[in-house]
């Protein structure tokens, strides 16, 4: 468990850094390149089926330390006041990864599944090196302007934050690296981690829903600190 959810994390850091090139003011040109690289570079559809594997073991050892836990104790606790004995997060792993999970779902279906199996348009235009490519930049654009699957993205996104704070320190803390002096630094660690990219992750449906129209170019209403932040990119 604390080892393929280890795994997941360098997935999430790589997944997030390349995600980032959405915010490039350059109509999608930067974030479509990286899209078809990612789907035709072998060495990266390779990598893929090890991902799958990292998700479905996880989640098949999520399920398998709940019934272990119930057997192991046999009965229900006679007295059980769950907030003196355990924190708010690690009561509520299940109900975290259950909406990651459902938003997974979903993400899968409306990006990476269209993107392999049709359904996207093509970018077109007079470039013969591109203008074959999957125009996902606008699919993610189009999504991110439908209010409801942004509700679900960003309260994906909060899960995943606590998901992540406890289950960082958990990991190393269940491979043996329990250890006072190294403890603090860990914890914190998970912490910033956890907080960063989930927040970057939230914060690319929230800009699109918030200012950009429906061909993510920069509404006129959007603050000038917006523009001045996308526009480093």
């Amino acid at each position: 468990m604390s080892i393929s959810g280890l795994f997941l994390c360098t997935f999430l850091v790589v997944h997030v850094v390349g995600n980032l090139q959405l915010f490039k003011h350059d109509q999608g040109a930067a974030f479509n390149a990286y899209s078809h690289f990612m789907g035709t570079n072998p060495i990266i559809r390779t990598i893929e089926w090890v991902l799958v594997l990292g998700f479905g073991f996880h989640i098949y050892e999520a399920f398998a330390l709940v019934r272990r836990n119930k057997a192991a104790r046999g009965h229900g606790y006679a007295q059980w006041k769950a907030e003196q004995n355990s924190e708010w997060t690690s009561r509520n792993m299940g109900l975290l990864g259950t909406i990651i999970l459902i938003f997974l779902i979903v993400h899968l279906y409306n990006f990476f599944w269209r993107a392999r199996f049709g359904g996207l348009e093509k970018i077109g235009g007079d470039n013969p090196e591109i203008s074959d490519y999957d125009n996902l930049y606008l699919a993610v654009v189009s999504s991110f302007h439908i209010w409801w699957y942004v509700l679900l993205y960003v309260a994906a996104q909060i899960s995943l934050g606590y998901h992540l704070w406890h289950g960082f320190r958990s990991g190393f803390q269940t491979l043996g690296l329990n250890h006072r002096k190294y403890m603090p630094v860990i914890k914190y660690a998970g912490y910033v981690f956890s907080v960063v990219v989930s927040a970057a992750f939230a914060s690319m449906p929230l800009y699109f829903y918030l200012f950009t129209n429906e061909q993510g170019e920069l509404a006129a209403n959007a603050p000038s600190l917006i523009h001045a932040v996308t526009s480093a990119f």
